[in-house]
């Protein structure tokens, strides 16, 4: 007899079925051994000694037969040490400690420990997630109930201390209650804008960038406020829809980074170290996992000392920014996750960080900016929607009170105009999917939505003719404009929107203009 159990290998955030199919051979007398096929990797194949360790935990001895368990699709590669437990599961129905039509209705992930305890693995949510699509329970770890059980009250979830735990329960000598899910956590109150002394355009910049979820460039001199300004992008924007926080958790439980099904609504705000590789920040590694840009999702990556990363790992964050996920091609397998984020990064203006103007400006400019500011690609630039100046704070500026107005009424503002933006898409049929904000609107919806008067079209055509637009420029002003029309309350894009979106843009070529401009005055006759 061939006793079977329901499981999934993941394949990014998705969860792919997999059977765990256990036969015992032969009569008394056969060669004992215990064989596992299915393509397992290591982790898959010590399966057998910790199973083997689990029933000598609880008292159980394996039959002196020959067993075989397969994991099935055979072709489908198995990562993981989930596997234990359906294997268990379905080696205890074949010797008949279970009923096998006990465990019809039910898929099952968790480790095993030797001493028979369930370990809790990484993406239970996930595995819930399938599990409810294949109209079945969830079996898993007691530490993994919690955040299993976030996939809906429909969703049966059992998570048991133990295996001799779950053998009772299917014999009916003790009953597991199903796990409630996790709390709702919050990260801690947030930084308020009003203690950023000056930088008023800078602030309105942070505004329209959160209010469209729009990609966002700090340059300015060391101390200036670019990173002060950037963590307090956070409490500018809106919580998490249920949707997308069913789609951020997913990613945080493939990452193990869920702790007792603990959820929070904020948005993510992911700053990884400039030494971080490129497979750090879009995934990777032995078993694929996800990247800061993917952890990120739904939320904000921000990148401080931009020129300061490597170059492959920076140009390697340009097709997510586009696309709005990562795939991480193996030798197997093409691994995918979900990467919509909002990319804000601060830089200094050269290496010395002084800049070209004013008092202790570089020495070297202006070759010292455009040297420094050519480690980051122009297709890179190119999709960073604002790009701020951030002069330094004076002295009149810190002895001035702290501003009347701060994080709370500016996320208010940013809370209408998005507001304004959902019930401007909420209507889109399924093949207009996937626009919830300004900074996603492309195709057909950019030209409904985001279309400027006689005016403002005719100044975006000089700008454009003047060769300080590319195609992608052109889109992306487009949608800061319409970012900025919805903060002013207007129901259309005019002149004056599409005016400071330009403003905005930033031009390898004005850097490149300008050097050349100030070697041609060093080297003219006097």
């Amino acid at each position: 007899m061939v006793a079977r159990v329901v499981t999934v290998a993941f394949d990014g955030v998705d969860a792919r079925r997999v059977d765990a199919e256990v036969q015992i051979l032969g009569g008394e007398g056969t060669q004992a051994s215990f064989t596992l096929v299915g393509l397992p990797d290591k982790a898959v194949a010590e399966s057998r000694e910790r199973v083997r360790g689990a029933f000598s935990g609880i008292g159980l001895a394996l039959p002196s037969r020959r067993i075989i368990a397969n994991l099935a699709p055979a072709d489908l590669p198995k990562e993981g040490s989930h596997f234990d437990l359906p294997i268990a599961l379905a080696l205890l129905a074949a010797m008949g400690v279970i009923a096998p039509d006990a465990l019809d209705g039910w898929a099952a992930l968790g480790e095993l420990s030797l001493d028979g305890r369930i370990v809790p693995v990484s993406g239970a949510l996930p595995a819930a997630v399938a599990a409810n699509g294949m109209r079945l329970g969830l079996i898993c770890a007691e530490a993994n109930g919690p955040e299993a059980a976030w996939a809906g009250p429909e969703v049966a979830v059992l998570a048991p201390r133990s295996l001799i735990g779950l053998i009772n329960h299917f014999k009916g000598s003790q009953v597991l209650s199903a796990p409630r899910p996790g709390p709702l956590k919050s990260n801690g109150p947030v930084p308020d804008l009003n203690e950023v002394r000056g930088q008023e355009g800078a602030k309105r910049a942070l505004e329209i960038a959160a209010a469209g979820g729009h990609n966002l460039l700090f340059i300015g001199p060391p101390g200036s406020g670019k990173s002060m300004l950037a963590q307090r992008l956070p409490g500018l924007l809106p919580p998490l829809t249920p949707r997308e926080l069913l789609e951020t958790s997913m990613v945080w439980s493939m990452a193990g980074l869920i702790e007792r099904g603990g959820l929070t609504r904020e948005r993510p705000f992911r700053a990884p170290h400039h030494s971080a590789s490129m497979a750090a920040l879009t995934g990777g590694g032995h078993r694929a996992k996800p990247g800061e840009v993917s952890l990120a999702h739904n939320g904000v990556l921000f990148l401080d000392e931009l020129p300061e990363y490597s170059p492959q790992a920076l140009d390697s964050l340009r097709q997510p920014l586009e696309t709005g996920e990562v795939i991480v091609a193996r030798a197997n397998a093409h691994v995918r996750y979900p990467a919509r984020v909002q990319l804000v990064a601060a830089m200094n203006p050269c290496r010395c960080g002084l800049g070209g103007a004013g008092k202790g400006a570089c020495g070297k400019a202006p070759r010292c900016q455009r040297d420094y500011q050519n480690r980051i690609s122009g297709p890179l630039f190119d999709r960073i929607d604002l790009t701020v100046d951030v002069p330094p704070v004076t002295a009149a500026d810190m002895s001035l009170p702290a501003p009347a107005e701060g994080t709370a009424e500016a996320a208010a503002r940013v809370r209408r105009a998005r507001e304004v933006q959902a019930a401007r898409l909420a209507d889109l049929s399924p093949e207009e999917g996937g626009a919830t904000i300004n900074a996603h609107l492309g195709g057909a919806l950019l030209d409904r939505h985001a279309r400027p008067d006689a005016d403002g079209r005719a100044l975006l055509m000089r700008a454009g003719e003047a060769g300080g637009l590319t195609a992608r420029g052109w889109t992306r002003t487009l949608r800061l404009a319409r970012t900025i029309a919805d903060l002013d309350g207007a129901e259309g894009i005019l002149r004056r929107h599409v005016a400071e979106a330009l403003i905005y843009r930033h031009n390898r070529m004005d850097a490149e203009a300008q050097f050349n401009r100030a070697t041609m005055v060093a080297h003219s006759p006097v």
